[in-house]
């Protein structure tokens, strides 16, 4: 093991009920859905902190804290201005940092 810090790509895990979701999903929302998570899984930062930090996202993706009052936990990634979202919470630890997805929608 070394002393550097962990960086990207990260590692992405599923709850089980997030992963029925997502197999129910049309293919154009698991497109969608996908392409965020490369987005994600390669970011400096999945919650993308910070004035300006998500200009890199495709227009179609926003970022933001499930709750204002909690910017550190729980974050949705809207999709398709709001036809789907993607609930994850980023675990950065010092071993195998990880997003874990909890909830899928698409309408």
């Amino acid at each position: 093991m070394t002393d550097e810090l962990p960086a990207p790509p990260w590692q992405m895990d599923w709850t089980v009920e997030a992963r029925q979701e997502f197999d129910t999903m049309p293919a154009d929302a698991k497109q969608l859905i996908l392409a965020t998570r490369a987005e994600l899984i390669t970011a400096p930062d999945p919650y993308f902190r910070g004035i300006d930090a998500d200009l890199g996202l495709p227009h179609w993706i926003t970022v933001r804290p499930l709750a204002s009052t909690s910017p550190g936990g729980p974050h949705i990634a809207d999709l398709a201005g709001g036809r789907g979202w993607l609930v994850f919470t980023f675990i950065r630890r010092h071993a195998e940092p990880q997003i874990i997805v909890t909830d899928t929608f698409w309408a």
